[in-house]
Protein backbone atom coordinates (compact mmCIF):
# COMPACT_ATOMS: atom_id res chain seq x y z
CA UNK A 1 0.00 0.00 0.00
CA UNK A 2 1.10 3.53 -0.78
CA UNK A 3 3.35 5.35 1.67
CA UNK A 4 3.24 8.84 0.09
CA UNK A 5 0.62 11.06 -1.57
CA UNK A 6 2.32 10.59 -4.93
CA UNK A 7 1.78 6.83 -4.70
CA UNK A 8 -1.64 6.95 -3.00
CA UNK A 9 -2.96 3.90 -4.93
CA UNK A 10 -3.83 2.91 -8.48
CA UNK A 11 -7.45 3.76 -7.82
CA UNK A 12 -6.74 7.19 -6.39
CA UNK A 13 -4.23 8.44 -8.95
CA UNK A 14 -6.87 8.15 -11.66
CA UNK A 15 -8.90 10.87 -9.95
CA UNK A 16 -8.23 14.47 -10.91
CA UNK A 17 -8.57 17.35 -8.51
CA UNK A 18 -11.03 20.04 -9.51
CA UNK A 19 -10.75 23.68 -8.69
CA UNK A 20 -12.41 23.17 -5.32
CA UNK A 21 -9.87 22.29 -2.65
CA UNK A 22 -12.33 19.88 -1.02
CA UNK A 23 -11.46 18.33 2.31
CA UNK A 24 -7.79 17.79 1.56
CA UNK A 25 -8.25 14.14 0.63
CA UNK A 26 -5.27 12.60 -1.10
CA UNK A 27 -7.59 10.17 -2.90
CA UNK A 28 -9.25 13.14 -4.58
CA UNK A 29 -5.90 14.48 -5.74
CA UNK A 30 -5.71 17.18 -3.07
CA UNK A 31 -2.07 16.89 -2.08
CA UNK A 32 -1.41 20.56 -1.34
CA UNK A 33 -1.32 21.06 2.45
CA UNK A 34 -4.27 23.13 3.64
CA UNK A 35 -3.09 23.96 7.15
CA UNK A 36 0.11 24.33 9.14
CA UNK A 37 -0.02 20.80 10.54
CA UNK A 38 -0.27 19.24 7.10
CA UNK A 39 2.51 21.49 5.81
CA UNK A 40 4.76 20.46 8.68
CA UNK A 41 4.18 16.77 7.95
CA UNK A 42 4.91 17.33 4.27
CA UNK A 43 8.09 19.24 5.11
CA UNK A 44 9.49 16.33 7.11
CA UNK A 45 8.17 13.01 8.35
CA UNK A 46 7.71 13.00 12.11
CA UNK A 47 9.72 9.82 12.47
CA UNK A 48 12.81 11.69 11.30
CA UNK A 49 12.92 13.90 14.39
CA UNK A 50 14.59 11.18 16.44
CA UNK A 51 17.90 11.79 14.75
CA UNK A 52 17.74 15.50 15.65
CA UNK A 53 16.88 14.68 19.25
CA UNK A 54 19.86 12.36 19.52
CA UNK A 55 22.42 14.46 17.64
CA UNK A 56 21.36 18.07 18.26
CA UNK A 57 18.64 18.76 20.83
CA UNK A 58 19.84 16.47 23.61
CA UNK A 59 23.31 17.98 23.33
CA UNK A 60 22.45 21.67 22.81
CA UNK A 61 19.44 21.73 25.13
CA UNK A 62 15.82 22.86 25.06
CA UNK A 63 16.44 26.21 23.38
CA UNK A 64 17.92 24.48 20.33
CA UNK A 65 14.67 22.69 19.44
CA UNK A 66 12.98 23.81 16.22
CA UNK A 67 9.41 24.96 17.10
CA UNK A 68 7.97 22.72 14.35
CA UNK A 69 9.61 19.76 16.06
CA UNK A 70 8.83 20.92 19.59
CA UNK A 71 5.06 21.24 19.14
CA UNK A 72 4.64 18.80 16.30
CA UNK A 73 7.02 16.09 15.17
CA UNK A 74 8.35 15.14 18.61
CA UNK A 75 4.95 13.64 19.28
CA UNK A 76 5.86 10.91 16.81
CA UNK A 77 8.27 9.75 19.54
CA UNK A 78 5.88 10.09 22.46
CA UNK A 79 6.95 13.56 23.63
CA UNK A 80 4.75 16.54 24.51
CA UNK A 81 5.88 19.65 26.33
CA UNK A 82 4.05 19.78 29.63
CA UNK A 83 2.26 22.73 31.18
CA UNK A 84 4.35 25.38 32.88
CA UNK A 85 3.57 25.37 36.64
CA UNK A 86 1.46 28.19 38.04
CA UNK A 87 -0.68 28.93 34.96
CA UNK A 88 -4.34 28.85 35.99
CA UNK A 89 -7.13 27.34 33.91
CA UNK A 90 -8.51 30.68 32.83
CA UNK A 91 -5.39 31.28 30.74
CA UNK A 92 -5.42 27.93 28.93
CA UNK A 93 -7.14 29.23 25.81
CA UNK A 94 -5.63 32.71 26.02
CA UNK A 95 -1.87 32.20 26.09
CA UNK A 96 0.28 31.32 23.12
CA UNK A 97 1.81 27.82 23.01
CA UNK A 98 5.27 29.10 23.92
CA UNK A 99 3.77 30.77 27.00
CA UNK A 100 2.15 27.53 28.15
CA UNK A 101 5.14 25.29 27.42
CA UNK A 102 7.38 24.20 30.21
CA UNK A 103 10.97 23.19 29.48
CA UNK A 104 10.11 19.61 30.43
CA UNK A 105 8.27 16.86 28.60
CA UNK A 106 5.61 14.28 29.16
CA UNK A 107 6.83 10.99 27.73
CA UNK A 108 4.38 8.24 26.81
CA UNK A 109 5.69 4.67 26.92
CA UNK A 110 3.85 2.56 24.39
CA UNK A 111 2.52 -0.77 25.74
CA UNK A 112 0.68 -2.56 22.94
CA UNK A 113 -1.91 -5.00 24.24
CA UNK A 114 -1.07 -3.83 27.76
CA UNK A 115 1.51 -6.61 27.95
CA UNK A 116 4.55 -6.19 30.20
CA UNK A 117 7.25 -8.41 31.61
CA UNK A 118 8.74 -7.97 35.06
CA UNK A 119 11.93 -6.63 33.46
CA UNK A 120 9.97 -4.09 31.42
CA UNK A 121 8.01 -2.81 34.41
CA UNK A 122 11.23 -2.52 36.39
CA UNK A 123 12.79 -0.56 33.54
CA UNK A 124 9.90 1.91 33.47
CA UNK A 125 10.17 2.30 37.23
CA UNK A 126 13.90 2.94 37.00
CA UNK A 127 13.42 5.51 34.22
CA UNK A 128 10.77 7.21 36.34
CA UNK A 129 13.04 7.37 39.36
CA UNK A 130 16.15 8.49 37.49
CA UNK A 131 14.73 10.85 34.87
CA UNK A 132 11.08 11.75 35.68
CA UNK A 133 11.02 12.78 39.35
CA UNK A 134 9.30 9.50 40.21
CA UNK A 135 6.16 10.22 38.19
CA UNK A 136 4.13 7.50 36.48
CA UNK A 137 0.49 7.35 35.41
CA UNK A 138 -1.29 4.35 33.92
CA UNK A 139 -3.50 5.68 31.12
CA UNK A 140 -6.88 4.52 29.87
CA UNK A 141 -5.12 3.21 26.75
CA UNK A 142 -2.80 0.82 28.60
CA UNK A 143 0.25 3.10 28.33
CA UNK A 144 2.37 4.56 31.12
CA UNK A 145 3.14 8.29 31.08
CA UNK A 146 6.09 10.00 32.71
CA UNK A 147 6.61 13.70 33.43
CA UNK A 148 9.45 16.16 34.09
CA UNK A 149 11.56 14.57 31.34
CA UNK A 150 14.49 16.72 30.13
CA UNK A 151 15.45 16.70 26.46
CA UNK A 152 19.04 15.98 27.50
CA UNK A 153 17.93 12.64 29.00
CA UNK A 154 15.71 11.39 26.18
CA UNK A 155 18.35 9.31 24.32
CA UNK A 156 19.32 7.53 27.55
CA UNK A 157 15.66 6.82 28.29
CA UNK A 158 15.13 5.39 24.82
CA UNK A 159 18.18 3.19 25.23
CA UNK A 160 16.92 1.89 28.58
CA UNK A 161 13.40 1.19 27.33
CA UNK A 162 14.50 -0.39 24.07
CA UNK A 163 16.93 -2.70 25.88
CA UNK A 164 13.87 -4.49 27.33
CA UNK A 165 11.69 -4.32 24.20
CA UNK A 166 9.71 -1.15 24.92
CA UNK A 167 9.55 2.08 22.96
CA UNK A 168 7.85 5.44 22.59
CA UNK A 169 7.56 5.12 18.80
CA UNK A 170 4.34 6.73 17.52
CA UNK A 171 2.93 6.90 21.03
CA UNK A 172 1.52 10.29 19.97
CA UNK A 173 1.07 12.15 16.67
CA UNK A 174 -0.97 11.64 13.49
CA UNK A 175 -0.16 7.96 13.42
CA UNK A 176 -1.48 4.57 14.57
CA UNK A 177 -1.38 4.94 18.34
CA UNK A 178 -0.93 2.05 20.75
CA UNK A 179 -2.92 -1.05 19.78
CA UNK A 180 -4.98 -1.82 22.86
CA UNK A 181 -5.84 -5.44 23.50
CA UNK A 182 -7.42 -7.69 26.07
CA UNK A 183 -5.13 -7.78 29.11
CA UNK A 184 -6.05 -11.44 29.60
CA UNK A 185 -5.60 -12.50 25.97
CA UNK A 186 -4.49 -16.09 25.70
CA UNK A 187 -5.10 -16.91 29.36
CA UNK A 188 -8.76 -16.22 30.23
CA UNK A 189 -10.81 -19.37 30.60
CA UNK A 190 -13.85 -17.84 28.87
CA UNK A 191 -12.04 -16.21 25.95
CA UNK A 192 -13.68 -16.42 22.51
CA UNK A 193 -10.41 -16.01 20.61
CA UNK A 194 -6.89 -14.80 21.43
CA UNK A 195 -6.21 -11.61 19.47
CA UNK A 196 -2.66 -11.05 20.73
CA UNK A 197 -0.95 -12.52 17.63
CA UNK A 198 -2.63 -9.83 15.51
CA UNK A 199 -1.59 -7.11 17.98
CA UNK A 200 2.02 -8.26 17.69
CA UNK A 201 2.00 -8.44 13.89
CA UNK A 202 0.47 -4.97 13.51
CA UNK A 203 3.02 -3.55 15.90
CA UNK A 204 6.01 -5.25 14.29
CA UNK A 205 4.95 -4.65 10.69
CA UNK A 206 3.48 -1.17 10.71
CA UNK A 207 4.52 0.84 13.78
CA UNK A 208 7.46 3.04 12.87
CA UNK A 209 6.85 2.45 9.16
CA UNK A 210 6.47 5.45 6.89
CA UNK A 211 3.56 3.72 5.19
CA UNK A 212 1.29 5.11 7.90
CA UNK A 213 3.40 7.81 9.55
CA UNK A 214 1.35 10.64 8.00
CA UNK A 215 -2.33 10.13 8.74
CA UNK A 216 -4.89 12.96 8.86
CA UNK A 217 -5.08 12.64 12.66
CA UNK A 218 -4.43 10.08 15.37
CA UNK A 219 -5.73 6.58 14.73
CA UNK A 220 -6.84 4.32 17.60
CA UNK A 221 -7.05 0.54 17.43
CA UNK A 222 -8.61 -2.08 19.71
CA UNK A 223 -8.49 -5.89 19.43
CA UNK A 224 -10.08 -8.27 21.91
CA UNK A 225 -11.61 -11.72 21.91
CA UNK A 226 -12.87 -11.44 25.47
CA UNK A 227 -16.60 -11.82 26.20
CA UNK A 228 -16.08 -9.01 28.72
CA UNK A 229 -15.36 -6.71 25.73
CA UNK A 230 -12.53 -5.12 27.65
CA UNK A 231 -11.12 -2.63 25.10
CA UNK A 232 -13.99 -0.10 24.78
CA UNK A 233 -14.31 -1.00 21.10
CA UNK A 234 -17.23 1.38 20.63
CA UNK A 235 -15.01 4.48 20.79
CA UNK A 236 -11.99 3.46 18.70
CA UNK A 237 -11.29 4.29 15.06
CA UNK A 238 -11.05 0.57 14.30
CA UNK A 239 -11.91 -2.39 16.50
CA UNK A 240 -11.93 -6.14 16.15
CA UNK A 241 -14.43 -7.73 18.54
CA UNK A 242 -14.47 -11.45 19.27
CA UNK A 243 -17.44 -13.37 17.84
CA UNK A 244 -18.24 -16.92 16.75
CA UNK A 245 -19.32 -17.27 13.13
CA UNK A 246 -21.95 -20.02 12.67
CA UNK A 247 -19.95 -21.53 9.80
CA UNK A 248 -16.36 -20.38 10.22
CA UNK A 249 -15.97 -20.43 14.01
CA UNK A 250 -14.21 -17.87 16.23
CA UNK A 251 -13.05 -14.63 14.62
CA UNK A 252 -13.68 -10.91 14.84
CA UNK A 253 -16.47 -8.47 14.06
CA UNK A 254 -15.13 -5.30 12.41
CA UNK A 255 -16.08 -1.86 13.76
CA UNK A 256 -14.97 1.58 12.49
CA UNK A 257 -15.45 5.27 13.19
CA UNK A 258 -15.65 5.64 16.95
CA UNK A 259 -14.23 8.54 18.92
CA UNK A 260 -15.09 11.06 21.62
CA UNK A 261 -13.65 14.57 22.13
CA UNK A 262 -16.00 17.50 21.46
CA UNK A 263 -17.99 15.71 18.75
CA UNK A 264 -18.44 12.15 20.01
CA UNK A 265 -19.54 9.29 17.78
CA UNK A 266 -19.92 5.59 18.48
CA UNK A 267 -18.20 3.14 16.16
CA UNK A 268 -20.32 1.31 13.61
CA UNK A 269 -20.28 -2.31 12.57
CA UNK A 270 -19.34 -3.05 8.98
CA UNK A 271 -21.08 -6.42 9.28
CA UNK A 272 -17.87 -8.17 8.28
CA UNK A 273 -16.31 -11.23 9.93
CA UNK A 274 -12.51 -11.37 9.94
CA UNK A 275 -10.45 -14.48 10.82
CA UNK A 276 -7.47 -13.97 13.09
CA UNK A 277 -4.82 -14.39 10.39
CA UNK A 278 -6.46 -11.68 8.24
CA UNK A 279 -6.75 -9.04 10.98
CA UNK A 280 -3.42 -7.29 10.17
CA UNK A 281 -4.27 -7.07 6.46
CA UNK A 282 -7.75 -5.70 7.13
CA UNK A 283 -6.34 -3.29 9.71
CA UNK A 284 -3.88 -1.99 7.14
CA UNK A 285 -6.69 -1.63 4.59
CA UNK A 286 -8.85 0.47 6.92
CA UNK A 287 -5.83 2.55 7.95
CA UNK A 288 -5.01 3.19 4.28
CA UNK A 289 -8.61 4.27 3.60
CA UNK A 290 -8.20 6.80 6.39
CA UNK A 291 -4.82 7.95 5.11
CA UNK A 292 -6.06 8.47 1.54
CA UNK A 293 -9.67 9.61 2.08
CA UNK A 294 -9.45 11.27 5.50
CA UNK A 295 -10.30 14.95 5.79
CA UNK A 296 -7.02 16.88 6.08
CA UNK A 297 -8.37 20.42 5.58
CA UNK A 298 -9.69 21.03 9.12
CA UNK A 299 -8.11 19.39 12.18
CA UNK A 300 -11.43 19.21 13.98
CA UNK A 301 -12.87 17.07 11.17
CA UNK A 302 -9.81 14.97 10.45
CA UNK A 303 -10.72 11.88 12.50
CA UNK A 304 -12.02 8.76 10.76
CA UNK A 305 -15.40 9.10 12.50
CA UNK A 306 -16.35 12.01 10.24
CA UNK A 307 -15.59 10.09 7.06
CA UNK A 308 -17.60 7.09 8.28
CA UNK A 309 -20.50 9.34 9.26
CA UNK A 310 -20.54 10.96 5.80
CA UNK A 311 -20.06 7.78 3.78
CA UNK A 312 -22.06 5.29 5.81
CA UNK A 313 -20.95 1.75 6.48
CA UNK A 314 -22.03 0.32 3.12
CA UNK A 315 -19.83 2.66 1.10
CA UNK A 316 -16.94 2.38 3.53
CA UNK A 317 -16.96 -1.41 3.29
CA UNK A 318 -17.21 -1.27 -0.50
CA UNK A 319 -14.21 1.06 -0.82
CA UNK A 320 -12.23 -1.07 1.62
CA UNK A 321 -12.99 -4.28 -0.27
CA UNK A 322 -12.73 -3.00 -3.83
CA UNK A 323 -9.80 -0.57 -3.64
CA UNK A 324 -7.66 -1.89 -0.79
CA UNK A 325 -8.30 -5.59 -0.15
CA UNK A 326 -9.24 -6.66 -3.67
CA UNK A 327 -11.80 -9.13 -2.33
CA UNK A 328 -15.04 -9.34 -0.39
CA UNK A 329 -15.14 -9.89 3.34
CA UNK A 330 -17.43 -12.52 4.82
CA UNK A 331 -20.60 -11.32 6.49
CA UNK A 332 -20.73 -12.10 10.17
CA UNK A 333 -22.73 -11.88 13.39
CA UNK A 334 -22.79 -9.05 15.89
CA UNK A 335 -21.15 -9.64 19.28
CA UNK A 336 -23.29 -10.52 22.27
CA UNK A 337 -23.64 -8.06 25.12
CA UNK A 338 -20.64 -8.14 27.46
CA UNK A 339 -20.90 -10.67 30.24
CA UNK A 340 -20.16 -8.11 32.96
CA UNK A 341 -20.67 -4.42 33.67
CA UNK A 342 -17.06 -4.31 34.89
CA UNK A 343 -14.51 -4.59 32.10
CA UNK A 344 -11.34 -4.27 34.18
CA UNK A 345 -10.64 -7.86 35.33
CA UNK A 346 -10.23 -6.76 38.94
CA UNK A 347 -10.10 -9.59 41.49
CA UNK A 348 -8.87 -13.18 41.41
CA UNK A 349 -9.73 -15.24 38.31
CA UNK A 350 -8.77 -18.70 37.18
CA UNK A 351 -6.80 -19.00 33.95
CA UNK A 352 -7.35 -21.68 31.36
CA UNK A 353 -4.15 -23.41 32.54
CA UNK A 354 -5.34 -23.73 36.13
CA UNK A 355 -3.26 -20.86 37.48
CA UNK A 356 -4.76 -17.48 38.39
CA UNK A 357 -4.54 -13.83 37.45
CA UNK A 358 -5.00 -11.09 40.02
CA UNK A 359 -6.32 -7.66 39.02
CA UNK A 360 -5.82 -4.72 41.35
CA UNK A 361 -6.78 -1.07 41.45
CA UNK A 362 -4.47 1.92 41.76
CA UNK A 363 -6.40 5.11 42.43
CA UNK A 364 -7.13 6.84 39.10
CA UNK A 365 -4.06 5.25 37.54
CA UNK A 366 -1.59 7.24 39.62
CA UNK A 367 1.47 5.33 40.76
CA UNK A 368 5.18 6.21 40.95
CA UNK A 369 8.45 4.76 39.79
CA UNK A 370 9.45 3.21 43.10
CA UNK A 371 6.08 1.52 43.42
CA UNK A 372 6.28 0.13 39.89
CA UNK A 373 9.53 -1.51 40.88
CA UNK A 374 7.91 -2.97 43.99
CA UNK A 375 5.01 -4.34 41.94
CA UNK A 376 7.52 -6.00 39.61
CA UNK A 377 9.38 -7.50 42.56
CA UNK A 378 6.13 -8.71 44.10
CA UNK A 379 5.07 -10.40 40.87
CA UNK A 380 8.46 -12.09 40.48
CA UNK A 381 8.42 -13.28 44.08
CA UNK A 382 5.10 -14.99 43.42
CA UNK A 383 6.24 -16.81 40.31
CA UNK A 384 5.01 -14.40 37.66
CA UNK A 385 6.91 -12.76 34.81
CA UNK A 386 3.86 -11.15 33.21
CA UNK A 387 1.93 -8.03 34.21
CA UNK A 388 -0.68 -6.25 32.13
CA UNK A 389 -2.34 -2.86 32.13
CA UNK A 390 -6.02 -2.29 31.36
CA UNK A 391 -8.02 0.45 29.66
CA UNK A 392 -9.54 1.30 33.03
CA UNK A 393 -6.19 2.46 34.50
CA UNK A 394 -5.76 -0.82 36.39
CA UNK A 395 -3.12 -3.60 36.48
CA UNK A 396 -3.10 -7.40 36.45
CA UNK A 397 -0.50 -9.93 37.59
CA UNK A 398 -0.71 -13.20 35.63
CA UNK A 399 0.27 -16.82 36.19
CA UNK A 400 -0.10 -17.05 39.97
CA UNK A 401 -0.36 -20.47 41.63
CA UNK A 402 -3.40 -20.98 43.83
CA UNK A 403 -1.40 -21.35 47.05
CA UNK A 404 0.32 -17.98 46.49
CA UNK A 405 -2.77 -15.83 45.92
CA UNK A 406 -3.27 -14.84 49.56
CA UNK A 407 0.35 -13.76 49.97
CA UNK A 408 0.27 -11.76 46.73
CA UNK A 409 -2.95 -10.05 47.76
CA UNK A 410 -1.44 -9.09 51.10
CA UNK A 411 1.62 -7.71 49.34
CA UNK A 412 -0.49 -5.60 47.00
CA UNK A 413 -2.56 -4.22 49.86
CA UNK A 414 0.64 -3.31 51.69
CA UNK A 415 1.51 -1.17 48.66
CA UNK A 416 -1.90 0.52 48.80
CA UNK A 417 -3.62 -1.49 46.05
CA UNK A 418 -6.89 -3.35 46.46
CA UNK A 419 -7.91 -6.63 44.84
CA UNK A 420 -11.51 -6.18 46.08
CA UNK A 421 -11.94 -2.40 45.86
CA UNK A 422 -15.04 -0.33 46.47
CA UNK A 423 -17.11 0.57 43.40
CA UNK A 424 -15.74 4.09 43.76
CA UNK A 425 -12.09 3.11 43.64
CA UNK A 426 -12.82 0.61 40.91
CA UNK A 427 -14.96 2.87 38.78
CA UNK A 428 -13.36 6.33 39.06
CA UNK A 429 -11.04 7.49 36.30
CA UNK A 430 -9.28 10.80 35.64
CA UNK A 431 -7.20 12.37 32.89
CA UNK A 432 -3.88 14.15 33.49
CA UNK A 433 -5.54 17.48 34.28
CA UNK A 434 -4.07 20.92 34.82
CA UNK A 435 -1.08 19.59 36.76
CA UNK A 436 0.71 18.77 33.49
CA UNK A 437 -1.67 19.16 30.52
CA UNK A 438 -1.58 22.36 28.45
CA UNK A 439 -5.21 21.91 27.36
CA UNK A 440 -6.64 21.44 30.84
CA UNK A 441 -8.75 23.97 32.70
CA UNK A 442 -9.11 22.24 36.08
CA UNK A 443 -7.32 19.75 38.35
CA UNK A 444 -8.40 16.10 38.09
CA UNK A 445 -6.12 13.42 39.55
CA UNK A 446 -5.91 14.61 43.15
CA UNK A 447 -9.54 15.67 43.13
CA UNK A 448 -10.67 12.27 41.90
CA UNK A 449 -8.59 10.58 44.61
CA UNK A 450 -10.20 12.76 47.28
CA UNK A 451 -13.63 12.04 45.84
CA UNK A 452 -12.99 8.30 46.19
CA UNK A 453 -12.02 8.75 49.84
CA UNK A 454 -15.11 10.84 50.54
CA UNK A 455 -17.53 8.41 48.89
CA UNK A 456 -15.97 5.37 50.56
CA UNK A 457 -16.44 7.06 53.94
CA UNK A 458 -19.96 8.31 53.26
CA UNK A 459 -21.38 5.29 51.41
CA UNK A 460 -19.49 2.21 52.67
CA UNK A 461 -22.35 -0.14 51.76
CA UNK A 462 -22.83 1.03 48.17
CA UNK A 463 -22.20 -1.96 45.89
CA UNK A 464 -23.58 -1.14 42.44
CA UNK A 465 -21.16 -0.81 39.52
CA UNK A 466 -20.75 2.89 38.74
CA UNK A 467 -18.23 4.80 36.65
CA UNK A 468 -17.21 8.34 37.58
CA UNK A 469 -14.90 9.98 35.05
CA UNK A 470 -13.22 13.36 35.53
CA UNK A 471 -11.80 15.31 32.61
CA UNK A 472 -9.82 18.54 32.80
CA UNK A 473 -11.14 19.98 29.51
CA UNK A 474 -13.73 19.19 26.78
CA UNK A 475 -11.48 16.74 24.90
CA UNK A 476 -12.73 13.67 26.80
CA UNK A 477 -9.45 11.82 27.33
CA UNK A 478 -11.14 10.30 30.39
CA UNK A 479 -14.24 9.28 28.39
CA UNK A 480 -16.72 11.52 30.21
CA UNK A 481 -19.54 11.00 27.68
CA UNK A 482 -19.62 7.24 28.25
CA UNK A 483 -19.45 7.27 32.07
CA UNK A 484 -22.35 6.87 34.46
CA UNK A 485 -21.27 10.20 35.91
CA UNK A 486 -19.05 12.19 33.55
CA UNK A 487 -17.50 15.42 34.78
CA UNK A 488 -16.13 17.91 32.23
CA UNK A 489 -13.85 20.51 33.75
CA UNK A 490 -14.65 24.20 33.36
CA UNK A 491 -14.47 27.46 35.27
CA UNK A 492 -17.69 28.68 36.86
CA UNK A 493 -19.02 31.05 39.50
CA UNK A 494 -19.77 29.82 43.01
CA UNK A 495 -22.64 31.03 45.19
CA UNK A 496 -20.63 34.11 46.16
CA UNK A 497 -19.81 35.07 42.59
CA UNK A 498 -16.19 33.92 42.72
CA UNK A 499 -14.66 32.16 39.72
CA UNK A 500 -13.78 28.62 40.77
CA UNK A 501 -13.00 25.25 39.24
CA UNK A 502 -16.04 23.13 38.48
CA UNK A 503 -17.58 20.56 36.17
CA UNK A 504 -20.37 20.23 33.68
CA UNK A 505 -22.20 17.01 34.49
CA UNK A 506 -23.01 14.21 32.03
CA UNK A 507 -25.21 11.42 33.38
CA UNK A 508 -26.02 7.93 32.15
CA UNK A 509 -23.36 7.26 29.55
CA UNK A 510 -22.75 3.62 28.79
CA UNK A 511 -20.66 1.21 26.76
CA UNK A 512 -21.52 -2.41 26.10
CA UNK A 513 -25.04 -2.39 27.45
CA UNK A 514 -27.15 -0.08 25.25
CA UNK A 515 -24.08 1.99 24.45
CA UNK A 516 -24.77 5.70 24.33
CA UNK A 517 -23.65 9.10 25.54
CA UNK A 518 -24.53 10.65 28.84
CA UNK A 519 -27.39 13.06 29.31
CA UNK A 520 -26.68 16.73 29.90
CA UNK A 521 -29.31 18.40 32.07
CA UNK A 522 -29.61 22.08 31.25
CA UNK A 523 -27.57 24.20 33.62
CA UNK A 524 -26.34 21.23 35.66
CA UNK A 525 -22.87 22.20 36.86
CA UNK A 526 -21.10 21.62 40.14
CA UNK A 527 -18.12 23.33 41.75
CA UNK A 528 -15.17 21.21 42.78
CA UNK A 529 -15.94 21.95 46.44
CA UNK A 530 -19.52 20.69 46.03
CA UNK A 531 -18.56 17.58 44.06
CA UNK A 532 -18.65 14.95 46.87
CA UNK A 533 -22.02 16.25 48.10
CA UNK A 534 -23.45 16.18 44.60
CA UNK A 535 -22.28 12.68 43.70
CA UNK A 536 -23.50 11.29 47.02
CA UNK A 537 -26.89 12.94 46.54
CA UNK A 538 -27.39 11.50 43.05
CA UNK A 539 -26.25 8.01 44.03
CA UNK A 540 -28.59 7.93 47.03
CA UNK A 541 -31.50 8.89 44.78
CA UNK A 542 -30.48 6.11 42.42
CA UNK A 543 -30.43 3.62 45.30
CA UNK A 544 -33.87 4.73 46.43
CA UNK A 545 -35.56 4.84 43.03
CA UNK A 546 -33.92 2.04 41.04
CA UNK A 547 -35.90 -0.99 40.01
CA UNK A 548 -34.60 -4.52 40.59
CA UNK A 549 -31.43 -5.03 38.54
CA UNK A 550 -31.58 -1.55 37.02
CA UNK A 551 -28.26 0.00 36.07
CA UNK A 552 -27.40 3.61 36.82
CA UNK A 553 -27.42 4.56 33.13
CA UNK A 554 -30.95 3.20 32.69
CA UNK A 555 -32.17 5.03 35.76
CA UNK A 556 -30.49 8.28 34.71
CA UNK A 557 -32.23 8.13 31.33
CA UNK A 558 -35.68 8.09 32.96
CA UNK A 559 -34.98 10.24 36.03
CA UNK A 560 -36.37 13.77 36.23
CA UNK A 561 -34.03 16.76 36.04
CA UNK A 562 -34.81 17.39 39.69
CA UNK A 563 -33.66 13.89 40.64
CA UNK A 564 -30.40 14.45 38.79
CA UNK A 565 -29.65 17.86 40.25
Amino acid sequence: MAATPERASAATTRRKAGRHRGEGQWAAGHFTPLNANEQSKKDDDGLNVRTRVETIYSKAGFDSIDPADLRGRMRWWGLYTQRRPGIDGGKTAVLEPEELDDRYFMMRVRIDGGRLTVAQLRAIGEVSEQYARGTADITDRQNIQLHWVRIEDVPAIWEKLESVGLSTTEACGDVPRVVIGSPVAGIAADEIIDGSPAVEIIHDRYIGSKEFSNLPRKFKTAISGSPVQDVVHEINDISFVGVVHPEHGPGFDLWVGGGLSTNPKLAQRLGAWVPLDEVPEVWAGVTAVFRDYGYRRLRNRARLKFLVADWGTEKFRQVLEDEYLGRKLADGPAPDEPVSKWRDHIGVHEQRDGRYYVGFAPRVGRVDGATLGKIADLAAAHGSDRLNTTVEQKMIILDVERDRIASLTEGLEALGFQVDPSPFRRGTMACTGIEFCKLAIVETKARAARLIDELEARMPDFEEPVSINLNGCPNACARIQTADIGLKGQLMLDADGNQVEGYQVHLGGSLGFDAGFGRKVRGLKVTSAELPDYVERVLRRFEKQREDGERFATWAARATPEDLS
